[in-house]
């Protein structure tokens, strides 16, 4: 297996997976902040020109989600095979990729990234944010996690934004939500988790946000 990797919550999340599941694979960085992600080679691999994506023999899949729902099922561990468990880990899953993660990218779009202060869009992203996080403090105050007893990658999912509450949230962090909390910490001492980490501190990435950057994250709002 090849990842196309670089260190945002989505490519973080497929990691954790295989190295939950041990797996082998290679790892081709890619930095985002450069536009490596526009590169004809890359958009070869990803149309959409996101990371992370992956090769796995004669098969290429990207989107996070779609990874893991192809690397778990492949491997039949991390997701339900019952229907009412697998409907319930999929519904979870959803929320993530459709609610928590669209929503935090936008608020931390607003806060850090926008060239003018927008009170509106500011406000209405982070209460999007701050709701769909009630959503899961209340599911996970009675569930150990997020499918129920057992660990899925729908908790993968949720791990990998929930790392970054803190960019959204500031000192904080996730301390108004303190179901959420206790699972990261539980993440936390996941080997699965840490290697994952070991995984992001050993490649260095560009972190300025000077033009280059803007231009490779908002290519859209350059051209016209």
């Amino acid at each position: 297996m090849n990842l196309f990797f670089h260190a945002t919550p989505n490519s973080m999340k497929v990691a954790v997976l295989l190295h939950e599941l041990d797996e082998s694979f290679d790892v081709t960085p890619i930095d985002i902040s450069k536009g490596e992600q526009h590169t004809p080679e890359f958009r070869a691999v990803n149309p959409n020109g996101k990371v992370p994506a992956l090769i796995d023999g004669d098969v290429t899949v990207f989107d996070s989600h779609a990874i893991l729902l192809y690397v778990a099922e492949k491997r039949g561990k991390f997701v339900h095979m019952t229907p009412a468990g697998k409907a319930a880990m999929l519904s979870w899953l959803q929320l993530v990729a459709t609610g928590l993660s669209p929503y935090s990218g936008q608020a931390i779009h607003f806060i850090h990234y926008a060239p003018e202060d927008l009170p509106y869009a500011k406000n209405r992203y982070l209460n999007e944010v701050i709701r769909t996080y009630r959503v899961l403090d209340e599911r996970l105050s009675r569930s150990s996690w997020l499918a129920g007893d057992d660990y899925t990658i729908a908790d993968m999912a949720l791990w990998g934004w929930a790392a970054s509450a803190g960019y959204i949230f500031g000192e904080k962090g996730l301390s108004d939500f303190p179901a959420v909390k206790r699972f990261m910490e539980t993440m936390a001492a996941r080997p699965a988790v840490q290697r994952a980490l070991t995984l992001k501190a050993s490649h260095v990435f560009k972190t300025d946000v000077d033009e280059e950057t803007r231009k490779a994250f908002f290519p859209q709002q350059h051209d016209k």
